[in-house]
């Protein structure tokens, strides 16, 4: 560290302070009663300020920058704005000896001799405490929460930003030793201990961030081998028991400097950090650095003193003429500004030199002036030396460290001769006071370099022997040698470039040059010498000749490789530049010096840091190859190329035939198939065969130059190789007209024959390629398929013709077997195959495909429907599969099914389902019935079925209503349900179908409704009836209070026959048919109701089409004279009883063929005459138009203004409101689930 003045000013009265504004631009001066403002960079005085009556004292600046402060002898205080203008002012009761703006909230504070003044911008008044002893000098804690006064009894106060008193540090000297000058520290003190606990932490796991302390003196009882240390003083180790008692303590570290001339460190608690440190002298003022790293102390021995933050004395900065009374730092700077009593401000600039040692990958330097670090280059491990003194040069060679302190020099070593180890531990110690410019250490000596002076030390500190040169010595480096015996290498400034022996009293003289030796470099062989002039020349020499072998400007370090005799790199302009033997430089940025140069890592150092690039060498090796120097190249690769580059390497030198470095090179990338063809080669010249030509040619084939190798097998007289080349490669066309054939079946024959051979040698796709080349497609078709080759397959059967059926029928088999059922399908079409087409899309379940080709194709239908069927059922989709096999024609299959269905429906309590399934399966049988021969029995299932699904039709709804508690029903719907289940079920019971549910339901609604006889006799059968017992007690309830109520059924229930107009009782023991005339009813779907139809018959002989056709005439009726003959037969829905029913008979045919009593027990048809049915309206018909081998059936309304809805599918009967409101629920019919948009009857 040097201090190189910058600028100095001289005033008539005492500096007594001084203070930088933040940015570093102007400093602020308390001399006299007067402010003096000076420009930082070139001592300008920009303008003096006053405003004091008296002596300013002290001055502060705010960390904004926006105002700072002074304090003088008159008791004011003046704060000043930046733009120099004064803004306020208030006094003290004495005057004030120092002034310290808060770092955060830039709260003032000012200290009298008295009291403490605390002021902030947003407080009006300034708030004072009292002091107990005369306050000298003040400071700020870093995050503004504390401030420490030191005062004239040798006591420091910690005190709130409110001024109350948290601490009290009492100095052992009292009053005899005042407190000057105090300061926090601005950095943590803490912060780097943290550092090295995490990584000590880590070092186990994470070799890379290895760092390790190691003290500059190990104690004997520790190292029991270096007995010599135990004599020795050991330094002061450091009070570890502050740091661990603290660390949840704030890291706050304040330096105190008191006039019993000590410096001493205090925590935050008023805890000693460590042991007080004599200064010699009386301290005036105390500063830290911006970061904290180091201390300027001045005082009464009239100079500025620079300490390490742990109090180290570095050295001065400065002498002056009188006591220093003030000293600052820049900021964030290495400016120093020092003002004396004798009114001298000087501005110094602080140069830390760097002192650091290189040998191959260990590089040693200095850190925070009292450390040492050792590197290792390429682990990046480092080991931290901490030596507690000014370390001023430092030397490394091999397993050796030497560091030179004030007033010793420590020699350390490696615990072991590993490469890797970082452990270092101290060897011997010369405790004496050297005066050197540069310090080398070697196996067993140290030297010392003194302007031209050499002097070798042994590790006792005695002088062996010394080197007198004629000029000053600029560059000295270890060269290597036996231990005892090293050779140094020296450049002096004339020129001179000498060789020592530190066992040698002379001086060998290797060569002389015109200019200043800058940096020297001697090659691994010895044989070759660079240079680095002053003139950033870099020159190489050879040593034995003296001869200039090259030059090459820029440069301004230069370093060989210690692996490789002609590569050397230099450094300069930006640039890093290889030079490989005498070729062209290489080039690429690199900011920095070169300091070594080791395989293909290159040491670089950039301002105060070391690391190591990784450089290829490929550009070197390159320069080799192009003039075919293989074995450089090698040696070149040896220190690092990339794997592309030794192939690269190694594919020239077989070229070439330099087999030994291939093989090598081979050997590296790890190419097996290479290396036999040179160990085959290497046999072969064995056994005498010399012709290089047949050697090359089998190298050019190896390395894909078929062309050139066959060009030098034919040269060497071995056309068979070169055939043998192409046939092995499938190269055909090559080896053809390497034979020049030109006829075509020789050449087809050939290609069968190596198609033979290829699938011999399990080669399959070359041996396709050669089939389908020599026309032989089943063989390729057979092989692609075997082996799955899909594409090949395609290929082949797009080439083919369709006329060549059996090689697509191979491949349509192949396609199915290897899933592709397109390119099946795509070939059965070529060839016109429909029925494996078909069989195809049924296999593979195309059914989508298949029904197209069905449509198209009808005769294959039952080819196509029968499987489709069978795969519905196989997929649970029954009602599917009945239509598939119904549309296929098989009806047995499809009946099953349905009965299954129906089954499983009834069950599982679907009755819905059940009462669908069976009139689908009536409808089925219907269907078959057209059969003459199962005409009988399929008529008879048909009208059975029917049934069935009216039964489970209505019993859906009871089975909801007992079984659902929340479904809705309206109360006359489950009465009439019930009534006709009732009626149904005089014989048989269905599957499924509950009597006890049909008279539960019969006798409630029949209660509600007021139908009590009819619910009387449902509740008497119940009693004969097995209940669960969920209804038992309902029933029982029902039972009882039904006799309370009278014996007679309410008349609005009653049903009426609509044909002969009689009411029929609730109980019918006729079951659904009028007691008087045998007239079936029939019932609404939905609310079974009884419908106003009547249903009547044809008169023999009167065809359907006909019977359509006469009620479509609708032909105009007679009008009577009086009121009641105008009544059309449109208006015989409405009964009166008097005469008009007679006028209204005679009126309307078909009323009148209603008018007769019926009175046998036989129900006698109503029929009707093609003159009776021309007078019927046509909207007063319905026709249930079956298909054969039924009859139609014919409905007349007799009430034709209530609406009636026929579905034209089942033929079921609905009020017309019912209907659509069904349909707008289910968007079907609820009977036949004939859906609203099928355009099908």
């Amino acid at each position: 560290m040097r201090a190189v003045l910058t600028w100095r000013d001289k005033v008539e009265q005492c500096v007594y302070d001084l203070a930088f504004k933040p940015d570093g631009a102007q400093l602020i001066v308390a001399a006299g009663n007067r402010l003096l403002v000076y420009d930082t960079s070139d001592g300008t005085l920009l303008q003096p300020l006053k405003g004091h009556k008296d002596t300013v004292y002290c001055v502060a600046y705010a960390k904004d920058g926006k105002r700072f402060a002074s304090g003088s002898a008159d008791k004011s205080v003046i704060i000043w704005t930046s733009k120099l203008e004064g803004i306020l002012k208030y006094t003290h009761n004495d005057s004030i000896q120092c002034v310290s703006y808060n770092p955060v909230t830039h709260q003032l504070a000012s200290c009298s001799s008295s009291d403490i003044g605390l002021w902030s911008p947003e407080q009006k008044s300034v708030s004072k405490h009292k002091s107990s002893s005369k306050i000298t000098c003040c400071s700020w804690t870093n995050d503004g929460q504390y401030l420490a006064l030191g005062m004239f009894n040798g006591v420091v106060s910690i005190r709130n930003k409110n001024g109350e008193e948290k601490v009290k540090i009492e100095r052992p000297g009292g009053s005899l030793s005042p407190i000057w000058s105090i300061s926090w520290n601005p950095s943590s003190r803490w912060e780097n201990f943290w550092m090295n606990i995490e990584m000590e932490d880590s070092e186990e796991a994470i070799v890379s961030r290895y760092f390790q302390e190691i003290p500059s003196t190990l104690k004997s009882a520790v190292y029991s081998s270096q007995g010599s240390e135990a004599e020795e003083d050991e330094p002061e180790e450091e009070d570890d028991s502050a740091g661990d008692d603290s660390l949840e303590e704030r890291n706050d570290i304040l330096a105190v400097a008191d006039w019993g001339q000590k410096l001493s460190f205090y925590q935050l608690s008023g805890k000693q950090i460590g042991k007080d440190h004599s200064l010699n002298f009386d301290p005036c003022c105390i500063s830290y650095f911006t970061k904290g790293e180091y201390i300027l102390l001045g005082g009464s021995d009239k100079q500025v003193s620079l300490f390490t933050k742990d109090g180290v004395r570095l050295g001065a900065v400065g002498e002056q003429a009188s006591w220093v009374w003030t000293c600052k730092v820049k900021p964030d700077s290495n400016y120093v500004v020092v003002g004396c009593q004798d009114g001298t401000i000087s501005f110094y600039q602080l140069i830390f030199s760097t002192v650091h040692g290189l040998y191959k990958d260990r590089y040693a330097y200095r850190d925070s002036m009292t450390d040492v670090i050792v590197q290792h280059l390429v682990t990046e491990q480092k080991v931290r030396i901490k030596c507690k003194e000014l370390v001023k040069k430092i030397a490394i060679y091999k397993n050796r460290l030497a560091i030179q302190l004030p007033e010793k020099i420590l020699i350390y070593e490696l615990y072991s001769e590993d490469s890797l180890d970082m452990r270092y531990r101290v060897r011997e110690k010369i405790a004496k006071k050297f005066e050197c410019n540069l310090l080398v250490v070697c196996a067993d000596h140290v030297i010392l370099c003194q302007e031209r002076r050499l002097q070798c030390l042994s590790f006792s500190g005695v002088k062996e022997r010394e080197w007198q040169m004629e000029s000053l010595i600029r560059y000295i480096k270890v060269i290597g040698g036996p231990p005892g015996r090293e050779g140094l290498l020296v450049g002096l400034k004339n020129g001179q470039i000498l060789k020592i022996f530190v066992d040698n009293l002379f001086a060998i003289v290797l060569l002389k040059q015109a200019t200043a030796v800058r940096c020297l470099d001697m090659s691994a062989s010895r044989n070759k010498l660079a240079v680095v002039d002053e003139n950033d020349m870099c020159l190489v020499y050879d040593i034995h000749t003296k001869e200039l072998l090259f030059q090459e400007p820029n440069a301004n370090s230069v370093a060989w490789n210690t692996q490789c005799e002609d590569m050397l790199c230099f450094s300069g302009g930006g640039y890093l530049n290889i030079k490989a033997s005498t070729f062209p430089v290489h080039q690429q940025k690199l900011q920095g010096f070169v300091v070594g140069y080791n395989g293909s890592k290159i040491f670089c150092l950039h301002v105060f840091s070391m690391s190591a690039v990784e450089v290829p060498q490929s550009a070197p090796m390159y320069q080799y190859l192009d003039r075919k120097m293989f074995r450089e190249a090698y040696q070149i690769a040896c220190l690092g190329v990339t794997d592309t580059d030794w192939r690269e390497l190694a594919m020239e030198a077989l070229e070439g035939l330099e087999f030994e470095t291939a093989k090598k090179a081979f050997t590296r990338v790890q190419d097996l198939r290479y290396l036999e063809l040179i160990n085959s080669i290497e046999e072969r010249k064995k056994r005498g065969e010399t012709n290089n030509d047949l050697f090359l040619a089998d190298v050019f084939s190896y390395q894909g130059k078929f062309h050139e190798a066959a060009k030098l097998y034919k040269k060497s007289g071995h056309e068979d190789l070169a055939l043998d080349m192409y046939t092995e490669l499938r190269m055909f066309e090559y080896a053809k007209d390497f034979l020049g054939s030109e006829d075509p079946k020789e050449t087809k024959m050939l290609i069968a024959k190596q198609a033979d051979w290829a699938r011999n040698i399990n080669e399959p796709k070359a041996a396709v390629e050669m089939y389908i080349s020599a026309g032989e497609y089943c063989k390729a078709i057979e092989i692609s398929g075997d082996h799955g080759w899909v594409d090949m397959l395609i290929d082949i059967a797009r080439k083919l013709d369709k006329a060549e059926r059996e090689p697509l029928l191979m491949c349509a088999h192949f396609f199915k077997k290897l899933d592709n059922p397109g390119y099946a399908a795509e070939t059965y079409l070529k060839i016109g195959d429909l029925k494996s087409l078909v069989q195809l899309h049924v296999e593979t379940q195309r059914w989508d495909e298949a029904f197209a080709l069905g449509e198209k194709h009808p005769e294959f239908k039952d080819d196509i429907y029968v499987p489709y069927a069978q795969w519905l059922a196989e997929n649970d989709r029954f009602e599917e599969a009945q239509k598939a096999f119904h549309k296929a024609g098989r009806q047995g299959e499809a009946v099953r099914v349905l009965e299954q269905l129906t089954h499983n429906a009834v069950v599982e309590s679907r009755f819905s389902d059940a009462a669908y399934y069976y009139w689908m399966l009536s409808m089925q049988c219907l269907d078959i019935a057209q059969d003459p021969a199962q005409k009988e029995v399929m008529l008879g299932k048909f009208h059975h079925f029917q049934h069935l699904a009216e039964l489970y039709h209505g019993y859906h709804t009871i089975h909801r209503y007992v079984e659902e508690p929340f479904s809705f029903h309206l109360p006359e719907t489950l009465f009439n349900i019930s009534r006709f289940l009732l009626h149904s079920l005089t014989k048989d019971t269905p599957l499924g179908i509950s009597k006890v549910n049909t008279l539960f339901t019969l006798a409630k609604q029949s209660k509600a409704l007021g139908a009590y006889k009819l619910a009387r006799h449902a509740y008497d059968k119940l009693q004969g009836l097995q209940i669960p017992a969920r209804f038992q007690k309902s029933i029982e309830l029902g039972s009882l209070t039904i006799r309370s109520k009278p014996f007679h059924d309410s008349e609005e229930l009653v049903p009426l026959c609509y044909r002969c107009s009689t009411n029929n009782p609730l109980l019918n023991n006729l079951g659904n048919v009028c007691i008087n005339c045998r007239q079936p009813f029939v019932f609404s779907a939905s609310s079974y109701e009884v419908l106003h139809l009547v249903e009547f018959y044809l008169e023999e002989g009167i065809t359907d089409e006909e019977a359509v056709s006469l009620i479509d005439l609708e032909a105009p009726r007679l009008k009577r004279e009086n009121k009641w003959q105008e009544i059309t037969s449109n208006n015989a829905q409405t009964l009166r009883l008097d005469e008009s029913m007679d006028s209204v008979g005679e009126d309307d045919p078909f009323t009148a063929k209603l008018s007769f009593e019926q009175g046998g027990s036989e129900f006698v048809p109503v029929v009707v005459s093609r003159s009776v049915l021309r007078s019927m309206s046509r909207r007063d018909v319905l026709i249930k138009r079956w298909p054969p081998p039924l009859q139609w059936q014919y409905f007349r309304s007799l009430l034709p203004d209530a609406s009636i809805t026929m579905c034209p599918s089942c033929f079921q009967m609905f009020h017309s409101e019912d209907y659509e409101l069904l349909l707008l629920q289910h968007t079907c019919c609820p009977y036949c689930r004939r859906r609203v948009d099928d355009p099908s009857p």
